[in-house]
């Protein structure tokens, strides 16, 4: 679904289990599906990313000054993104920082992994309680930086992984969770973006709403 487009621009709501880009055993992404959709647009290319099990925003560039401007926004933190998760655990504070360092590393096997690390890249997440039950909290996060796997690398680093997170996540009570409530994919949604129009300067704010299958596990919570 398209949440926002002119001619230098096009937000969607790209569902989960869909790739933004071909590559790592992908040949199909989002990105070449939508050259494909659109053989009339000239230029078409991601102002970011999204994990492949995140649902939400996700922002294409239609002009390649409009995408240059979106990447110094997004690098000087002037780009607002915000999150939904829901995580294992009883999450206390109202409102928290999360400042560690991630570190991008491949395991034995050749994949991509992140972990908290000194020497790595600063990453800050600022992460609000939303909803709470006995063993599942749902929290809104905002990144103040973009790095890979922040959200989920942030909060299983703080003792909180995200439900149905298959790299990082609690994989027992994934399972769990699979067979008794359904949850197929991973609890993230990317859900708000705020930000000056790259060209125009005029303020672009877009939501998009809880996907239906994760309405329905909060339900069954």
């Amino acid at each position: 679904p398209v949440v926002f487009e002119d001619d230098a621009l096009l937000i969607i709501d790209k569902p989960a289990g869909q790739a933004v880009h071909g590559g790592s055993g992908v040949s199909y992404g989002v990105i070449e599906q939508l050259r494909v959709q659109r053989a009339d647009v000239r230029l078409l290319e991601l102002a970011h990313r999204l994990d492949r099990e995140t649902s939400g925003l996700l922002i294409v560039a239609k002009k390649r000054s409009a995408l240059a401007a979106l990447h110094d926004m997004m690098r000087e933190g002037r780009v607002d993104k915000h999150y939904i998760t829901m995580v294992s655990g009883h999450w206390r504070n109202e409102r928290q920082h999360i400042r560690q360092p991630l570190f991008k590393y491949l395991t034995s096997e050749g994949e991509r992994r992140v972990r908290v690390q000194p020497d790595g890249k600063v990453a800050h997440s600022i992460v609000t309680l939303r909803r709470r039950w006995p063993s599942f909290s749902e929290l809104g996060v905002e990144l103040k930086t973009g790095r890979t796997h922040q959200i989920r690398v942030h909060l299983t680093h703080a003792g909180f992984p995200l439900l149905g997170d298959d790299k990082y996540g609690d994989f027992s009570l994934n399972k769990a969770l699979a067979r008794d409530a359904n949850l197929q994919r991973m609890f993230l949604h990317a859900a708000r973006l705020s930000f000056n129009h790259p060209l125009s300067g005029e303020l672009i704010s877009v939501e998009a709403p809880l996907p239906p299958e994760l309405v329905a596990f909060r339900q069954w919570v």
